[in-house]
């Protein structure tokens, strides 16, 4: 058990798979913001990707250490409205938005769902990312079965900390969630897919 941050392909998006918690809805009333906004409705998802390990083509994490250094770390180094969006939005979607969606639909864990473009999350991640000095060509790119999780529960994480010495290496609870809003930006653009938690 726990909470997973995981992409989700277009069966699920558009909702043509509801044992496994499809997300019509979500995708429709995004749409019809969008459109409400002037934007191009979010609609190339792509197809689910084959199961190979490594191959970056899914997104898999486990939200596992505390949050509380992360929190603060977000408010030392972001503005009140950009930390909210980083740590409020429960959909994360490869599209840019002016400010976060809020639709009145239960996500997962929350009464409603929030919308969070992944360009703008990519940017404060970058920045919290410069703020702890985090090696981020020595962090796990592939994201697609718990690799990033593991780099930091299982012992890669303190060996690079050993060799790469710096901030991040100070609370690895929090250079886990710097990394894991990075990667999983970077996934959601690199993909074109949408994250959610589950």
């Amino acid at each position: 058990m726990g909470i997973y941050l995981v992409s989700v392909a277009a069966r699920e998006w558009f909702g043509e798979d509801e044992e496994e918690g499809g997300k019509g809805a979500v995708a429709s009333a995004l749409n019809e913001e969008l459109r409400r906004r002037g934007l191009a409705p979010y609609e190339s998802v792509p197809e689910a990707a084959g199961l190979v390990r490594g191959s970056g083509q899914s997104f898999e994490e486990k939200l596992v250490p505390a949050m509380d250094g992360f929190g603060a770390l977000c408010r030392k180094h972001l503005a009140p409205g950009e930390a909210e969006l980083l740590l409020s939005w429960s959909v994360l979607v490869p599209v840019s938005l002016d400010g976060e969606i809020r639709l009145p639909l239960e996500s997962a864990y929350t009464d409603e769902t929030v919308i969070a473009g992944a360009p703008e999350v990519l940017a404060l991640a970058e920045r919290l990312a410069a703020a702890i000095r985090l090696p981020v060509d020595a962090i796990p790119e592939a994201c697609d079965n718990l690799d990033l999780t593991m780099w930091f529960l299982e012992g890669p994480a303190e060996e690079a900390v050993a060799a790469r010495p710096g901030p991040w290496g100070v609370d690895l609870d929090t250079a886990f969630y710097v990394a894991l809003y990075l990667r999983a930006a970077q996934h959601s653009l690199r993909r074109g897919c949408p994250l959610t938690y589950s």
